[in-house]
């Protein structure tokens, strides 16, 4: 260690950051913000007038042409399917690279009890990827 280097020293702890880390903190995180089964599970087809619908401008190099004028997302067309615009590591913290543009089959699936209602196929893609189904209670901090 370097004279001066601060290093494994105690550090004084911003009162503002910790108050802001704290309430960051205490926030519900909705369960898909960990999860990512769906994209990992099902593949992700686009209606054809969606290629140029401005609310879904998926870039098309993340996509594969399946047949005729029908589109999947890049990775979702595989035996073992995982979306290419998804990052993070599934089960435990995910984020959609496309998220504004999603396609409509993305934006129309809810998961299990997010409008108080089950959705077997989200059980489905979470026990696929050995999480457990999603309870009401999820929902609530």
């Amino acid at each position: 260690q370097r004279p001066g280097d601060l290093a494994g020293r105690p550090q004084a702890r911003d009162p503002e950051a910790m108050e802001l880390e704290a309430s960051v903190a205490s926030e519900p995180v909705h369960p898909c913000v960990k999860c990512g089964a769906c994209c990992g599970t099902f593949r992700v087809l686009f209606e054809p007038a969606e290629h140029s619908d401005p609310r879904y401008l998926v870039p098309k190099d993340l996509t594969e042409k399946v047949d005729g004028s029908t589109r999947a997302m890049l990775g979702t067309n595989e035996a073992k399917p995982r979306c290419v615009a998804l990052g993070g590591r599934i089960g435990v913290s995910v984020g959609c690279t496309v998220y504004a543009n999603r396609p409509s089959c993305c934006r129309d699936f809810k998961p299990s009890f997010e409008d108080g209602t089950r959705n077997e196929r989200c059980d489905f893609a979470r026990r696929n990827k050995g999480l457990r189904p999603l309870k009401p209670s999820d929902y609530r901090r």
